[in-house]
């Protein structure tokens, strides 16, 4: 259980992130729900965490944005006394096949996936650092270990987390930070929901499971890398994608 401990979600009003948010909350966790554009669907993730019996705040912020997210685990810091849980799980796709792909539609989704957690790591280990405590969670994909045509620059920012998820663990591993990614392949998700049937059906086909993923499942996964019971795991990156990648 997390009865105390303090967490943020980047990405958290819809989606993966929601589920997250809502399943770190369930288990005691104070939770900062960040979101960027999407204010309304942020409150309404917040309302149903309070109306569960948890606690969550929302704090709008561009993770990409350097000196937004210092402010951001400032303001954290000084409202709570402390961070325990970071979950690096803001993320965009921009998709369409490299010979095709603009400059701008590489460089944005970089900043998103990539260089915003990189910021989200850097400035919260601070104060996780003279804690000598902390947890972190960093979301990749299957996408950045296998690859996939036309997500050139998702897969790009995705496998880059992986090797920063190994970096950062090295780096704080000495003060009892914890940092370690999740790989989810096909959820069901309103990134999903657009998917024709022909093509779902094809997804399932090569998923050895049969079947995708609901965002439960990567929550509760996220839950048991923050939790005590997860302590002596670091620098791993955990798939939860029905077996779509074994490696």
């Amino acid at each position: 259980m997390l009865e105390g401990k303090i967490a943020l979600v980047t990405g958290a009003s819809r989606g993966i992130g929601s589920a997250i948010a809502k399943t770190l909350a369930a288990r005691g966790a104070v939770v900062i729900i960040n979101y960027n554009g999407s204010k309304d669907a942020a409150n309404e993730v917040k309302a149903e965490i309070c109306a569960a019996g948890g606690q969550a705040e929302c704090y709008q912020c561009n993770v990409s944005d350097h000196d937004g997210v210092k402010a951001m685990i400032a303001w954290i810091v000084k409202t709570y006394k402390r961070l325990d849980i970071v979950v690096n799980n803001a993320g965009i796709t921009k998709d369409t096949l490299m010979m095709g792909m603009s400059e701008a539609d590489f460089d944005s989704v970089m900043d998103i996936n990539l260089k915003g957690t990189f910021n989200c790591i850097k400035h919260a280990c601070r104060p996780m650092l003279k804690q000598r405590s902390g947890r972190i969670v960093n979301l990749s994909s299957v996408v950045g270990r296998a690859g996939n045509a036309g997500q050139a620059n998702y897969a790009a920012s995705k496998a880059g987390i992986i090797g920063l998820t190994m970096s950062a663990a090295r780096e704080l591993g000495s003060r009892g930070i914890t940092v370690n990614a999740v790989a989810p392949g096909f959820v069901k998700t309103e990134m999903t929901d657009v998917l024709s049937d022909d093509v779902k059906a094809a997804i399932e086909k090569s998923i050895p499971l049969g079947y995708l993923g609901e965002t439960k499942d990567i929550a509760e996964a996220v839950a048991f890398l923050v939790s005590d019971e997860a302590r002596y795991i670091t620098g791993q990156t955990i798939s939860v994608d029905g077996g779509m990648y074994m490696g």
